[in-house]
């Protein structure tokens, strides 16, 4: 197995591809990606041996901005026989994983693999029998060990092989599943808990996303992203010149200010989260961000980045790098990631969190 498959939004193989060869080569591994346009996914093939197997170990997954999981996997299993699947896909991995904790039969995230979402479900059962008792995969789930995955790109047509559990992701297909709340102001809310789910471990939630703390809103209207706040019974600055969701300004937790969110300033010294959806140029925006974050207006921050239709990982590593190095030219220590999430579209998410050195009576 020395290919690398990568699974992506529809429509962004070229951005997914682009990344993995730069952050490939970054580790002095190379290879070549095959992209097809709308496939969901992108193949990176590693021109030395065992070099695959090396880049999902040494390649922080959470590093990755367009790219929803990544595994290693050997040649595409065609034609299987509709009378016996199984035995194919059972020989391709024996010998390569050994006890693998979950399996995971997934298709890309078309429309045109909906249909095989259902065949995967009942070839789960039967095959995850026949791993078991050839010793691929363990009799009972464990997340301490690699995750076997059967990936259909078509009908008898798979590729199999498997990822690390502490760098991939915990999701099947690489999606968290979610349900719109009925009493959200906007669909729009779905973004900003999925950045929950990808950006902060569950057992920081307490801490980092509890309730008491301030947080602020910029181009708020109506309310999506408020409503994650005050749900997690925050204190809520909604900046927005437009009207919020009624509902919102009943709880009492939402202090509405008629102001443009570029001029917006806060009054309290305590904001704990700042999060942004507005519909801006990149640039602006993450400037926004970063001088937030130099004067000290919050801790951590969860905002959008519009993407142009031409050069679309450029525009996002040129924007993250320009963060990156304001941030340090004022001396502060962060931790910046992004991800292109499933709720986004023409979009990419980016969480970046200050972080202080250890001294007394101060958190980090």
């Amino acid at each position: 197995m020395n290919k690398v498959l990568l699974y992506c939004r529809q429509g962004f193989e070229k951005e997914c591809a682009a990344e993995i060869t730069a952050r490939a080569a970054a580790l002095e591994i190379f290879g070549f990606a095959r992209v097809k346009d709308d496939s969901g996914y992108v193949l990176f093939e590693c021109y030395q041996p065992g070099e695959a197997e090396k880049l999902i170990a040494t390649l922080p997954f959470s590093q990755l901005i367009f790219s929803r999981q990544m595994l290693v996997v050997g040649e595409l299993l065609r034609d299987l026989p509709s009378e016996d699947r199984i035995t194919p896909v059972v020989a391709m991995l024996t010998g390569a994983v050994e006890k693998g904790g979950e399996l995971r039969v997934e298709v890309p995230d078309t429309n045109e693999s909906k249909e095989l979402l259902k065949f995967c479900r009942k070839f789960t059962v039967p095959l995850r029998a026949s791993l078991r008792s050839a010793g691929v995969l363990l009799n009972y789930e464990s997340n301490k060990r690699p995750v076997v995955h059967v990936f259909f790109i078509a009908p008898g047509h798979c590729y199999v092989g498997y990822s690390l559990p502490q760098n991939n992701s915990p999701f099947f297909m690489g999606i968290p599943r979610l349900k719109f709340p009925a009493d959200a102001p906007s669909r729009s809310t779905l973004k900003l808990e999925e950045a929950f789910h990808v950006f902060v471990p569950a057992d920081e939630w307490e801490e980092r996303l509890g309730s008491g703390l301030y947080a602020v809103d910029l181009g708020a209207c109506p309310g999506g992203w408020t409503y994650q706040l005050v749900k997690r019974s925050m204190m809520v600055h909604a900046v927005d010149n437009g009207p919020m969701a009624p509902s919102l300004m009943d709880t009492g937790q939402v202090f509405h200010h008629r102001e443009d969110g570029f001029r917006y300033r806060p009054t309290r010294s305590n904001i704990y989260w700042l999060v942004c959806d507005m519909v801006e140029k990149p640039v602006r925006v993450a400037n926004l961000m970063a001088d937030w974050l130099v004067n000290g207006w919050c801790r951590e921050t969860i905002f959008n980045l519009k993407l142009p239709m031409k050069k679309r990982y450029e525009e996002v590593s040129q924007n993250l790098a320009m963060i990156d190095e304001k941030l340090k030219a004022n001396g502060i220590n962060a931790q910046i990631q992004a991800r292109q999430l499933y709720h986004d579209r023409e979009e990419v998410t980016v969480h970046i969190r200050r972080i202080w050195s250890a001294s007394p009576g101060r958190r980090d």
